[in-house]
């Protein structure tokens, strides 16, 4: 009788829900994948019970059958503050990447360096908004003066989960950068930055250890746990992307992101000089608003996803002149966090088919200023669109479109997850990522063709609903 093949578990643990993912350890075949939900959140205030994560892990575990594995690792949404006091309990609910209460918190940051957003930039490779725990650390000391006497630790939300099994207190060098407070360019916390916060405090013993790529944190059930890393970082594993290729991952967020063999440092904030899983850094650009901006208008249209995409394709390239601006929940990139969704062009003739249009264009065209903030920073010859929204036939044939490089779509259903199974298995082979990335296959993606016959039609028309797009985001927000 022949031995079972060895297993390992990948766990994304995002804002919606907790999905796990198992996979042979030889080839990377997928056995069984599950997820459960999450406590919905509507910013500005976006919390939510760590428990509840915890709790979502284990019936998603139960549902795959609670296999043995020989390794696991854990993808988690990148930048929420996870208080603790000395006992290692939670202080308050998790404050999340998408809650904006701290934007003061971020101007006031800001102000802090004598170089302001410049001096951040060159410090951590980012500079700080409302979404870095950098700022949601502040809130607390502003905010909460009693909770803050009570603080002894901070983790990120991976961090935390993978405490829960490996009784590990470290994080990874990729969800470090989204701190605010540890560097890329040199792999070292900056003190002087959380000093700033709170000068009378011992930061020593607050923030998590920063573990090595391929270290073992601890072990579960007999499993040795690797130390996971942020949601983008385990993205960029699972896609296996490479440098040139951008991913572009439409979920309730937007993300445009690369892998570069150097730190960036972007002055204007736009850019978030991230680190990546491996050893090498990944420079990101994100948006608030990406699919929830689709489902809200298909809500309003009284559609389906299906209908939704079939009236947006039914209507004309620039929607007869109508313009979304995607900005319902505040924005991010670009740094508005206290902006709404504005809808401009609109006509007694309006159609529905028009509006769908519109709110498509709107997104994409909020997704290609953050690619064209990323191609500032690293090159970038090809596109592959990843997360729920890659799924709407609208937003992919709108993207190809106005892209203006070639665009696919990858095959990976849950790339977050797939990217924790490879950390997991580099850990369960002793090898690195890269090998099981290419033992396994991954990054394979299907070419999105452009609807136009003619390039330099095609480039016209894209170059009229861009600017036209920048037209009403510049009269509504006008460029510092």
């Amino acid at each position: 009788m022949s031995a079972q093949p060895l297993l390992v578990a990948g766990v994304d643990s995002s804002t919606q829900s907790t999905k796990v993912e198992i996979r042979r350890l030889d080839d990377g075949a997928v056995v069984a994948q599950a997820s459960a939900p999450h406590p919905g959140t509507t910013p500005p205030r976006s919390e939510q019970d760590p428990a509840a994560w915890l709790q979502a892990f284990q019936t998603a575990w139960a549902e795959v059958g609670a296999p043995t594995v020989a390794a696991i690792s854990i993808a988690g949404q990148q930048h929420g503050m996870v208080a603790l006091d000395a006992d290692g309990q939670v202080l308050r609910p998790a404050k999340l990447w998408n809650d904006t209460e701290s934007a003061p918190d971020a101007g006031w940051l800001r102000k802090q360096l004598a170089d302001g957003a410049a001096g951040w930039a060159q410090a951590v490779g980012s500079v700080p908004t409302a979404s870095f725990t950098a700022t949601k650390l502040s809130w607390l000391h502003r905010s909460e003066p009693e909770q803050w006497a009570r603080l002894a630790h901070v983790l990120l939300p991976h961090d935390w989960l993978t405490g829960q099994l490996a009784r590990s207190f470290t994080t990874d060098r990729g969800d470090a950068s989204g701190t605010g407070y540890w560097s890329p360019a040199t792999g070292e916390y900056r003190w002087d930055l959380l000093s700033i916060i709170d000068r009378e405090r011992d930061w020593t013993d607050v923030v998590p250890r920063v573990a090595d790529p391929l270290e073992v944190v601890g072990t579960w059930q007999g499993a040795k746990v690797a130390c996971g890393t942020g949601d983008n970082m385990g993205a960029a594993l699972g896609l296996g992307i490479s440098t040139g290729r951008a991913v572009v991952s439409l979920g309730t967020s937007g993300t445009a992101f690369t892998v570069a063999d150097a730190p960036t440092a972007d002055a204007t904030g736009a850019v978030a000089g991230f680190a990546d899983a491996t050893g090498r850094f990944l420079p990101l650009v994100c948006t608030l608003n990406a699919t929830k901006v689709l489902n809200a208008t298909a809500r309003l249209l009284a559609v389906d996803r299906a209908g939704f995409d079939a009236l947006a394709l039914a209507a004309p390239p620039g929607s007869g002149g109508l313009v979304l601006l995607p900005y319902l929940d505040g924005e991010r990139t670009p740094n508005l966090p206290s902006a709404t969704g504005v809808l401009a062009g609109i006509r007694s003739d309006v159609s529905r088919e028009q509006l769908a249009r519109a709110a498509v264009e709107g997104v994409v065209c909020g997704m290609l200023d953050a690619l064209d903030a990323l191609r500032a920073h690293a090159p970038v010859t090809s596109v592959v669109l990843t997360g729920g929204g890659a799924r709407s036939a609208a937003v992919r044939q709108v993207f190809a479109d106005l892209c203006g490089l070639p665009v696919a779509v990858a095959t990976a259903d849950e790339a977050v997850a797939t990217g924790a199974c490879v950390q997991a298995a580099a850990v369960a082979s002793g090898v690195t990522h890269h090998e099981v990335i290419d033992r396994w296959g991954l990054g394979d993606s299907t070419e999105v063709a452009t609807s136009g016959g003619d390039p330099a039609a095609t480039a016209a028309t894209a170059a009229a609903v861009r600017n036209a797009y920048a037209a009403t985001r510049d009269a509504q927000y006008p460029p510092a």
